[in-house]
């Protein structure tokens, strides 16, 4: 039995870039990746509302502490930090609709959240496209297409009509699973489906 199942991304996010590491080698089927802006969603950039300097700090050590756990190399932080998606984000959508959205997202995760750069910044972008073979030329163009802005604002107001309030998120045959440990849930729910078939 086929399970619909989308794990829905910002590349601004830290807790999606964790979620990003996981999901393909922890959900037991395939998932669709959809880039989304979070700060379009209900919940807006939950990541980036800190009441003080210390409450800020709170939220990277234990990041930081959950990258260690997962075996994935110490985060750095890019600067600044949150940053404005849009530029990335709109990558991400070309690379989905080229079929490349997999490998250009994690290359792009990996350069934020693994490098510390600013995926503001065009050149960095494009290094995360050329470790996914995408010619940097097509991947500027793209960006700046009308027609890719409008996907990504579709698939963003998608999200919300789904009921997807913060990023990451997964969804199960319409189930949502939120946050950044929405991977092993939305994985426990994926095995009852498949166990619920005759």
């Amino acid at each position: 039995m086929s399970i619909d199942a989308a794990f829905y991304f910002d590349l601004a996010s830290p807790l999606a870039y964790l979620a990003a590491e996981r999901v393909l080698h922890t959900l037991p089927g395939p998932a669709e990746w959809r880039p989304v802006l979070a700060r379009e969603l209900p919940g807006g950039e939950r990541w980036a509302t800190w009441r003080c300097e210390s409450e800020r700090e709170a939220f990277r050590e234990d990041l930081a502490r959950r990258a260690v756990q997962l075996g994935l190399q110490p985060l750095r932080w890019p600067e600044p930090f949150p940053c404005d998606s849009a530029l990335a984000m709109r990558a991400a959508t070309y690379a989905k609709s080229i079929g490349r959205a997999v490998p250009f997202a994690q290359a792009a995760f990996r350069q934020a959240f693994a490098g510390g750069r600013n995926l503001e910044e065009l050149d960095n972008v494009l290094i995360a496209a050329a470790a996914c073979e995408m010619h940097p030329a097509a991947v500027t163009r793209g960006a700046e297409l009308g027609s890719v802005a409008a996907q990504l604002a579709a698939a963003t107001s998608e999200a919300a009509d789904l009921g997807i309030i913060e990023i990451p998120a997964i969804v199960i045959a319409r189930d949502v699973f939120e946050g950044e440990r929405a991977v092993e849930q939305a994985a426990a729910r994926m095995l009852e489906l498949v166990g619920a078939t005759p």
